[in-house]
């Protein structure tokens, strides 16, 4: 037994068991890196126990890295679907207060040890928190000791098996949502012009001001013959032809201002002029607008387009740039290595990961989750999981400040992801594997039947109302749900089924109001 007492070696065990089982298909399903946690239970009835620190530190990570990711989509869809989300975890939550409520009242179990059962198959600790601080009860304790494991385990099954009981297929729904997302960001299209309108005949680019009258991107223009990129000084002149880059919106316009669409095509430019792929990794252009950087009047330099997290994005003046965006831009050869050096253009950089930033976020995370707000009757915090989410959901908004960037690659975000999660997992399932069966045999199956239903009815309901009602996607449903369940390993469990923040997102959403209600369930039912 010498090496299962060291808990680093128990630690690594339980992940390469776990790791191992969870890449077991039966019938096409797996149970990924959830396994970690059935692993850890084992672990914990035999009495091997990972220390608690691990658990907070991979809690830590694992919520920082996600507020981060969902940071910069979290308040579009907070406008775009808050209120359904909020409606949709207030039914949760409302639902199975009533079931408590009714496994007490009309069942005759203990009140106190009711509240603490909620709590557990919610896997709320800070509704814990509130229960102890209410009832001045020990029942509490014990009734989330109960609740707690399947209210650990029932929640990653329900969202791992939900998809496949509806038969929903997954990257499907990964696909939809992502066409959603572009939406916001209409396809952009080439066309070429013919100058004919005689309000610009004569005139220079730089006079016109095109890329302002009409949101679109001058590319080239060929004048007798000879294709050159656009700059300031040069003129138009009859039968000229212009190659424009914008939405379909953007380039009707253009269209109006300059003339007829031709379908004439525009030889290769000048070969003194370049068209390169550049990426912006200097930290002093991120959150800068092209319109500051003047790439034009400085360098007759042209950004066509900017692909961004897989999305073509037409740039304007006013068009903010971010870490990892990929700019075509059009200009003199002999300026092309000005223009690659203010925007950094260094791969490597894209896979440097600087920790100063998320040291800071994560301090900032715990200050302000143990802030208290006091009302007359309770107390509320955000506690650590809540405030390091909601700090984190801030920095990811708003991407660099002064010189310190707080985004974070996607490779990095992802590593730091999995090392937090895999700490968490094998610690929470060890603290609840080592109660399980003695709660079991002390209390009965009685009680543990009751906090399966206060688990897995609500969801059910939820999952009704928001396929029938409001025909949710899929993702958005799953961080719904492990969101109003305030269970970090189930959004761990949908995390690993995608490739998308959709989940996250929903997550960050739903979690801080699952929390507050939460809170005043147990309030109402302490009075009860």
């Amino acid at each position: 037994m010498g090496l299962f007492s060291n808990s680093y070696f128990v630690l690594f065990l339980i992940i390469v068991i776990g790791f191992i089982i969870g890449r077991i298909k039966v019938k096409g399903i797996s149970l990924d890196v959830s396994a970690v946690i059935f692993v850890a239970l084992v672990f914990g009835h035999y009495g091997m126990q990972i220390p608690k620190d691990f658990q907070y530190l991979g809690l830590v990570l694992f919520i920082f890295t996600i507020g981060i990711q969902a940071g910069p989509s979290f308040f579009e869809s907070f406008k775009k679907n808050g209120r359904e989300l909020a409606l949709l975890s207030a039914i949760l939550i409302g639902s199975s207060g009533l079931i408590a409520f009714i496994v007490f009242y009309f069942l005759g179990i203990d009140k106190n040890l009711v509240i603490g059962l909620l709590n557990g198959a919610l896997t709320s600790t800070p509704g814990l928190a509130a229960a102890i601080d209410t009832t001045g009860s020990p029942l509490a304790s014990i009734g989330y000791g109960i609740g707690y494991p399947f209210g650990v385990i029932g929640v990653i099954l329900f969202v791992s098996f939900l998809p496949r009981i509806l038969r929903v297929n997954l990257k499907e729904e990964e696909e939809k949502y992502n066409r959603e997302l572009s939406a916001g960001f209409p396809e952009i299209n080439r066309k070429h012009f013919i100058v004919e309108n005689d309000n610009v005949i004569g005139k220079t680019y730089g006079e016109l001001n095109i890329r302002f009258m009409t949101k679109a991107v001058i590319s080239r223009i060929v004048h007798n013959n000879v294709v050159i990129a656009p700059e300031p000084e040069i003129v138009f002149h009859r039968g000229d032809v212009v190659k424009a880059v914008g939405t379909a919106e953007a380039l009707e316009r253009v269209k109006l201002l300059i003339g007829s669409e031709t379908q004439q095509e525009i030889p290769p430019l000048d070969t003194n002029f370049d068209i390169r792929s550049i990426l912006v990794t200097n930290k002093d252009v991120v959150k800068k607008t092209l319109g500051q950087l003047n790439l034009l009047e400085t360098y007759h330099a042209t950004v066509t387009r900017i692909r961004r997290s897989g999305i073509n994005i037409s740039p304007s003046p006013s068009t903010k740039l971010q870490f990892g965006d990929k700019l075509i831009v059009v200009c003199h050869k002999t300026n092309m290595r000005h223009v690659s050096r203010i925007f950094g253009d260094d791969t490597s950089k894209l896979s440097n990961t600087d920790f100063l930033p998320i040291g800071v976020g994560i301090i900032l995370g715990i200050l302000v989750g143990k802030l208290s707000i006091n009302f007359n009757s309770f107390s509320f915090s955000l506690g650590l999981t809540g405030g390091i989410l909601l700090v984190a959901l801030i920095l990811g908004r708003t991407g660099k400040t002064g010189p310190v960037m707080w985004t974070m690659t996607g490779a990095a975000n992802q590593l730091l992801r999995q090392f937090g999660l895999l700490f968490f997992l094998a610690a929470v399932g060890t603290s609840a594997g080592s109660s399980m069966v003695a709660t079991f045999q002390e209390f009965g199956l009685e009680l543990f039947a009751y906090g399966i239903l206060i688990t897995l009815v609500p969801m059910i309901i939820t999952t009704v109302i928001a396929t029938t009602f409001f025909k949710l996607n899929m993702l958005t449903l799953l961080g719904t749900l492990t969101g109003s369940m305030t269970s970090t390993p189930g959004l761990a469990a949908v995390d690993n089924l995608v490739d998308t923040d959709a989940p996250s997102v929903a997550y960050a959403t739903v979690y801080p109001i699952a929390m507050v209600l939460l809170i005043i369930v147990v309030q109402i039912l302490s009075l009860l």
